[in-house]
């Protein structure tokens, strides 16, 4: 009986991590808002937390194959969403520049409305290593920009690697899409 009350426990942490990550917003986005100059160690250690159950979900789920319909969507939500609020804040501190915001947030919204497009079809998005890199270098680029002072360079220059990959990983879902959904059908 414990074993299967356990079992049963553990097949939803990885969701609870990503809706966890989806509660975790609200408050970095106080805490961040109410910064002199997008500086603070408190939201960058909320956003940092918040990140990281980005890849202990994704592992739990893989690992002890939990995935689930609810946490391919949610979870690169979450993570969109986590990250586009750190961009807007940081730029509206002027942490970031204008262009920041336009590439991380429009590539985030043509992927999430193709992602919707492709599912209606039927087609599922398969994460790739790129995307996943990608993520992890902007999350770690926008918690060092919180933490460190405006004249620091190292994280402007890490933020833009990760931006360049995500335009890249961005770019070869669109391909892959584009190009799966073109194909007909074998089954006709």
């Amino acid at each position: 009986m414990v074993t299967s009350a356990a079992s049963g426990l553990k097949r939803h942490i990885p969701n609870a991590l990503t809706v966890a990550r989806l509660a975790a917003i609200p408050v970095f986005v106080a805490l961040l808002w109410d910064t002199d100059g997008g500086h603070s160690v408190a939201a960058a250690w909320v956003f940092g937390a918040a990140s990281a159950t980005d890849y202990l979900d994704g592992w739990l789920a893989r690992r002890y194959r939990l995935e689930s319909r609810f946490g391919r969507l949610a979870d690169p939500l979450a993570d969109r969403l986590l990250i586009g609020a750190a961009v807007l804040l940081l730029w509206s501190a002027d942490r970031i520049p204008a262009l920041v915001p336009l590439l991380v947030v429009g590539r985030d919204v043509i992927l999430l409305s193709g992602l919707s497009f492709a599912a209606e079809r039927g087609y599922q998005l398969s994460v790739i290593y790129i995307g996943k890199a990608a993520t992890f270098v902007l999350m770690t680029a926008l918690a060092m920009i919180m933490l460190t002072t405006p004249d620091t360079v190292w994280p402007d220059v890490l933020l833009w690697a990760g931006i360049a990959m995500s335009v890249y990983a961005g770019s070869i879902y669109v391909y892959t899409v584009a190009r799966r959904l073109g194909k007909p059908s074998s089954s006709a």
